[in-house]
């Protein structure tokens, strides 16, 4: 990315399951979804969204191997998207662990997200 031009950050929460990428796209709408650009495409070359950059960079407590890195991807309607994966977040107890929750333990996970956007 040349530029960066806005920065949101967020925090997404599973609970129960024990699921990085549920927590993980999460964190991405907490970033972006209280957010309006309206004047975004002034500062994009070509005035396009499709010119537009976005990186994804995401602090994961555990089982980072299995994030689904597309799903993620998903989340963000334009542009080129990335996600940089790192360690980070948070594992704790959730103080329950719930069989019909899918839960491997009483962990919950918290991932933290920082949504660039650029060109």
């Amino acid at each position: 990315m040349e530029k960066i031009i806005f920065i949101e950050t967020g925090v997404g929460i599973d609970t129960h399951g024990q699921d990085v990428t549920k927590a993980s796209i999460r964190a991405v709408e907490n970033a972006i979804h209280y957010n309006s650009m309206p004047g975004i495409k002034d500062y994009l070359p070509e005035q396009s969204l499709h010119q537009m950059k976005v990186n994804i960079v995401l602090g994961v407590p555990k089982d980072q191997d299995m994030l689904d890195l597309e799903k993620i991807k998903a989340e963000i309607p334009y542009g080129e998207v990335t996600v940089d994966v790192q360690a980070g977040g948070l594992a704790t107890t959730s103080g329950i662990q719930l069989e019909e929750q899918a839960d491997r333990n009483d962990l919950m996970y918290i991932v933290n997200a920082a949504v660039q956007v650029g060109y």
